[in-house]
């Protein structure tokens, strides 16, 4: 598996999946991440981990298609065949969407279908678990289809909303658990794909 990162910001998700890569304990290699932010603290962090890399966004590309088709040229230049979003943060268009269909994973910061769709990102959605009154939360790694958050999940790791709980504790308890939950669910990915 070549694996093509999409992040906005920080990126964790790549910096988990790639050291377990170099450490051996996934069988895939990270081939690229692209950015939308230039500023991006995971594009400075790939660069320095000798990733291919790629500022791409709406400034440079105005029209969508366009946008669609250039992330779409990065990826497939760089033999990425898997696609993982690392906090991304604008939706994903036709092409790239059809060119992976089934090999795109995103986290969430909840245990979907609960606190998902559009305009439920970060800080939100733990908010919005804790004035549920949730008495548990998590994170869910799903494949990515057109709908935000939508498509089928492939795992989820729990976690308890406690007593007390603020955003920071519940937010500090549920990213606790994501790096791993991403892990097993791209090896999982690869174990199916590897199968077929």
């Amino acid at each position: 598996m070549r694996l093509g990162f999409l992040a906005s910001h920080g990126g964790s998700a790549a910096r988990h999946l790639t050291a377990a890569c170099r450490a051996g304990e996934l069988a895939a290699m990270p081939a690229v991440l692209i950015s939308n932010n230039s500023r991006s603290p995971a594009l400075a962090w790939a660069r320095d981990a000798g990733l291919s890399t790629a500022h791409l966004s709406s400034a440079g590309y105005p029209a969508p298609d366009d946008l669609d088709r250039a992330i779409l040229e990065a990826l497939t230049a760089a033999g990425a065949d898997t696609l993982v979003l690392s906090g991304y943060m604008r939706e994903l268009g036709p092409r790239v969407l059809g060119h992976y269909a089934g090999r795109v994973v995103n986290i969430h910061p909840s245990l979907l279908p609960r606190h998902g769709g559009r305009g439920m990102y970060g800080d939100r959605v733990h908010e919005a678990v804790l004035a549920s009154g949730d008495d548990e939360s998590g994170a869910t790694v799903h494949l990515v289809t057109q709908g935000i958050d939508e498509g089928p999940v492939l795992a989820q790791a729990r976690v308890p909303v406690l007593p007390g709980d603020t955003l920071d504790t519940l937010k500090a308890r549920v990213q606790a658990v994501e790096g791993d939950l991403m892990l097993r669910a791209v090896r999982g990915l690869a174990t199916s794909v590897t199968a077929t």
